[in-house]
């Protein structure tokens, strides 16, 4: 299967030409789960519009929170100094909370002086425009959108080659980075510090799945995974130690039990693709899938297995789900799925 490549929202290709041309514009939101592109591109925009020194006059930046309409359009009408734009940046703020600020946030927001630029940012809070609303129908028509997705594999094995040879001076080949991306996750905010642990740790010229083993930090969907393969193959003690490693970093037994039963929906799934003979690109796009690598290992582990003992094993985890929710010992609970995922029933087979 080829790697995925993202697609560039509008928004963002917008945000990449203006920065390229220099025209920036004067009204910009960024939201989206990837934090790297997000700062990245603030940092970016920051360095075109506010010179060095000039920071504590051109540059305003408001987390959101109780900060008042009032408060930021002085800071928007201020004239820049010694420069010919400012920047203003508001952090996670609810542009929609009441209509007494969607009405005073329109009509600032119809009059930006040319010199500024307003950028409204979403962290911890996710941004939803309301588009019934004058405001938002406001925003749709004069804001550039910036929506910075989690990336494709394509893109994701081209930003670490980069990475690495600027500054490691190694490389990684496409096997090795597909199997990070599944064990730290697809999100490069994570991604940067795992991969320079294991471009630090390698010896040779390459990073290799070995080096990555040795010194990067799974995810708890990667372990949940580790342990279906652990079960998968037979190997109990392996499935149980994987466990104990999971309670002894204080991961939530209810977390574990949810990512376990992800892991077996998608290997049931895959069970359920080859039945049907529809092929790897099918249970990519039903799951979203990016790393080539997992895909491989999840089709593997339903060749290991009958759709009877997937099926099975998914019905366990709903069973462990409504016991821990009636007040059962949930390390316990969890335990006792794993002893039954992995005896299977007579007759069944894996």
């Amino acid at each position: 299967m080829p790697a995925k490549k993202s697609v560039p929202s509008q928004g963002l290709a917008q945000l990449k030409a203006d920065l390229k041309q220099g025209t920036i514009g004067s009204l910009y939101l960024f939201y989206g789960e990837e934090d790297y592109l997000r700062d990245y591109y603030l940092g970016q925009l920051q360095k075109k519009l506010v010179d060095k020194g000039m920071e504590s006059f051109n540059l305003r930046i408001f987390q959101g929170g109780d900060l008042e309409v009032q408060e930021l359009s002085d800071a928007v009408e201020a004239l820049p100094m010694m420069s010919q734009r400012s920047m203003v940046l508001v952090w996670d703020w609810d542009l929609f909370k009441n209509e007494q600020r969607r009405e005073r946030v329109q009509e600032m927001l119809e009059d930006l002086p040319e010199y500024v630029c307003l950028i409204f940012a979403y962290d911890t809070m996710e941004f939803k425009a309301n588009g019934n609303t004058k405001l938002g129908r406001l925003l749709k028509q004069k804001a550039v959108a910036v929506e910075c997705a989690a990336q494709g594999q394509s893109d994701l094995n081209n930003w670490m080659r980069r990475r690495l040879a600027k500054r490691w001076d190694k490389e990684i080949d496409t096997a090795a980075a597909e199997y990070l991306t599944f064990l730290c996750g697809g999100l490069m905010t994570n991604l940067t510090g795992e991969l320079d642990k294991a471009a630090a740790y390698a010896k040779g010229k390459s990073v290799t799945k070995r080096d990555i083993d040795a010194v990067c930090d799974p995810v708890l969907d990667a372990r949940a995974f580790q342990m279906t393969d652990a079960l998968s193959s037979g190997n109990y003690n392996r499935a149980m130690e994987l466990l104990g490693q999971l309670l002894r970093m204080g991961e939530s037994p209810v977390f574990i039990l949810a990512a376990l039963g992800r892991q077996l929906r998608q290997i049931w799934s895959a069970r359920l693709t080859l039945e049907q003979r529809k092929g790897e690109n099918y249970l990519a796009a039903l799951w979203g899938i990016k790393s080539g690598w997992q895909l491989r290992k999840l089709m593997d582990a339903a060749r290991g297995h009958s759709l009877s003992w997937c099926r099975r094993g998914v019905a366990l985890v709903q069973q462990a789900d409504w016991e821990m929710k009636l007040g059962g010992d949930e390390t316990a609970v969890l335990t006792e799925l794993i002893l039954k995922l992995a005896v299977p029933r007579r007759g069944e087979g894996r």
